[in-house]
């Protein structure tokens, strides 16, 4: 995809004299660059298209993704930091980020990263941000709610749910209420696909 063609680069780092060198060298690659403290500047105020270029630190990107997925939005993340350890970028994919670059870097990586990173989103679809956000909604069960929602994902009534998790089928009730809530679904149904895209279930 040429580099025209990218809308927006959403640049999230606080700190200041970083975010003016990057924007700054991205601007002679007709990067559009739109430079924030942290995620919750954006708001609601998310382009329709584009990518992010998010300076990581623990937790970052899951929060990132949290965000996206409350404004329904998906744009591809590439993270960076100073002298990231091997631990620290595979979690960091783990969680949702297309690549990861070592900071400094050349105006040209950066560039080269955000339109690979752009190319494969669109190659593969809103999928893996499915599977992400899923598996983001679903990490704030409890274990016991997680085994209600794989329950009913696979055809379970409340009163067989009991049974397998040795509950009664008021307690099945109110821990699949719970679950519900947490994952933002307002039918079974929803909770269902959502465990299916989380890979809870096959």
């Amino acid at each position: 995809m040429p580099v025209e063609r990218i809308a927006t680069l959403i640049l999230i780092d606080d700190d200041t004299r970083r975010r003016a060198t990057i924007s700054h060298a991205l601007a002679s690659h007709a990067l559009h660059v739109e430079p924030f403290e942290n995620v919750f500047e954006l708001g609601a105020t998310w382009p329709r298209a584009g990518a992010v270029l998010l300076h990581e630190r623990p937790g970052a990107v899951p929060a990132l993704i949290e965000a996206m997925a409350c404004q329904n939005q998906w744009f591809p993340v590439v993270a960076f930091s100073e002298e990231p350890g091997v631990q620290r970028i595979v979690r960091a994919i783990l969680d949702g980020a297309i690549d990861y670059l070592a900071w400094p870097a050349l105006a040209a990586d950066l560039a080269l990263a955000v339109n690979t990173a752009i190319e494969h989103a669109a190659s593969t679809g809103s999928a893996k941000l499915r599977e992400v956000m899923a598996r983001t909604r679903v990490s704030k069960l409890t274990r016991r709610e997680r085994e209600v929602l794989g329950g009913v994902a696979s055809g379970l009534s409340n009163r067989r749910i009991g049974e397998k998790l040795e509950i009664s089928p008021r307690t099945v009730e109110i821990h699949r209420a719970n679950m519900l809530h947490k994952l933002g679904a307002s039918h079974t149904s929803d909770a269902i696909r959502i465990a299916i895209e989380a890979a809870l279930v096959q």
